[in-house]
């Protein structure tokens, strides 16, 4: 069952992101986060997606300033949003324990802006919590697929406004 809708939403995510270069206004509002351990550097690794147009304008409300993602110009000051932003609005725990998560940085891929953080220092991964507010501040229909990955185990959920936790044990 879990699987069947884990297809569903990601067919769902493909048809928004299809649409959106389309020149068509996306119907859902949906992020992506993973969460991949890396045991040979004992780091966990985090990526974000979320579509541009909705990310520049959240932070155009929150901030009252100008964003432009795209705009190499303005990296420095875009980063320093987007690293404010990502930091309020997504939290892990490792083994029961908050973590602090690292910037590295974003890039623009097509209509979505990839986000990447990282925690240091993570000997090994009994679980993971992750805490996902992306975009909740502006849509009340938003949806956030999470993926957290060990090895080559994967566990995976949708997590629907105003709901906003995970937590995948291994």
């Amino acid at each position: 069952m879990l699987l069947r809708k884990l297809k569903y939403s990601f067919l769902l995510l493909c048809v928004a992101f299809f649409s959106v270069g389309a020149g068509i206004k996306h119907p859902l509002h949906v992020s992506t986060t993973e969460v991949n351990f890396n045991a040979k550097d004992k780091t966990l690794e985090v990526s974000c997606k979320i579509f541009s147009d909705d990310f520049e304008a959240i932070l155009a409300k929150l901030y009252k300033q100008k964003t432009d993602l795209s705009n190499p110009n303005m990296k420095k000051v875009m980063d320093e949003l987007v690293k404010k932003y990502l930091l309020s609005h997504l939290q892990l725990k490792a083994n029961g324990k908050a973590v602090a998560m690292n910037y590295i940085g974003f890039e623009i891929d097509h209509e979505a802006t990839n986000i990447y953080l990282e925690v240091e220092k993570i000997p090994s991964v009994k679980s993971v919590e992750v805490s996902n507010t992306i975009l909740y501040d502006m849509f009340d229909d938003q949806m956030s697929i999470v993926h957290i990955v060990k090895g080559p185990n994967r566990k995976s959920t949708k997590i629907l406004y105003p709901e906003k936790k995970f937590t995948a044990n291994f």
